[in-house]
This record gives C-alpha cells, structure tokens and sequence, in this order.
C-alpha cells in the first residue's frame, strides 16, 4: 500500500503544529514502527483493555496487515509526531451490495486529544471507503468510554434498527482461542 499526505488545518493548532494524514504503507520502518506503538498505547488505556499488546503481535502486526488486501490504516502526525490512528477493514454488505469499512480501532494519544483529531481521520477514511464504493463505515465503541461516543455522534455515527419493534443493533463476540 502506498503512502499518502494530506495537510489538515486544525483552528485549535498553533501555527507551528501542522496535521498530516497518512495512509499507511505497512512496509515503511518508521510507519509500521508508529502504528504499533499507537495501538500499544491504546491496548494499555482502560478503553482499549488495560494491557498492552503481546510481543509477538507488535513484531507480526505490520506485516500481517500488509498481506490483508481488505486492510487499511491512516495515521496522523502532529509536527511529525504520531498522533493517532485508525485501522480498518473493508467488509461486504449484503443488503446493499457494496463494500463496506469497518473502522477497527480508533487511536488518539492523550496529548493530542481535544484537537479533533479523531475528526479529521475519520474524514480521511470516509473519503477513502467513498473511493472504495462503500456504502457505510461501521464501528463499535464501548459504553463506557463516553468522550468517543460523542465525537462519533458529532461526525454522524448512531446505533441502527432495522425495526424499531427489534430493537437496535448489538455487537458481541465469542473469542476462539
């Protein structure tokens, strides 16, 4: 996967704090380096689980993303800095008959929280899974972690029904080690 840039003006950043936007090519060092070290961050967060990842998934990660075609990454800098992340993964929707993307994990260091940040990735992966002819962006977020039930709510994100009488949408998983 190739690399590319965005500059993105925030109005909370100071002059020297540019924003840019990069689409992970998962075979350059020092992006594999930063996404792994950004995801590490967010596994330790009380939102991410409270542990850090396994050794052995921070040295395999890069490179089992890479041979995903359906997987897809942007980072973001902040003066050079790894700021935040999101990882995601193209899906199907039956209904639709269209791709869709799944927005995996969504990562913004505590430092560079307030910023939108969050925002301005989510823009880039939306004008992504547009490119892709998605038909949704999908994610989960956990109850508890309210500061970023807000910020999706504020770019649009909701619960779904299919019919009221069903009630909404729930996700669950059944671990398979």
């Amino acid at each position: 996967m190739s690399s590319t840039h965005a500059q993105v003006g925030n109005e909370n950043d100071q002059v020297n704090n540019a924003l840019r936007l990069v689409l992970i090519d998962y075979s350059n060092p020092r992006q594999a380096k930063d996404l792994v070290d950004l995801l590490d961050s967010y596994a330790k967060d009380p939102a991410g689980g409270g542990e850090g990842l396994a050794d052995a998934v921070k040295r395999q990660l890069p490179s089992a993303l890479a041979q995903r075609p359906d997987a897809f990454s942007v980072i973001a800098y902040v003066d050079d800095k790894p700021a935040g992340l999101i990882n995601c993964f193209e899906g199907f929707s039956t209904f639709a008959c269209k791709p869709l993307v799944n927005i995996h994990d969504v990562v913004v260091r505590p430092e560079f929280r307030g910023r939108k940040i969050s925002h301005r990735l989510l823009e880039k992966v939306e004008e992504l899974a547009r490119n892709r002819g998605a038909c949704k962006l999908t994610l989960e977020v956990v109850e508890g972690n309210v500061p970023a039930r807000k910020s999706y709510e504020k770019y649009g994100f909701a619960p779904y029904e299919l019919d009221p009488a069903m009630g909404k949408a729930l996700f669950w998983e059944k671990k398979l080690t």
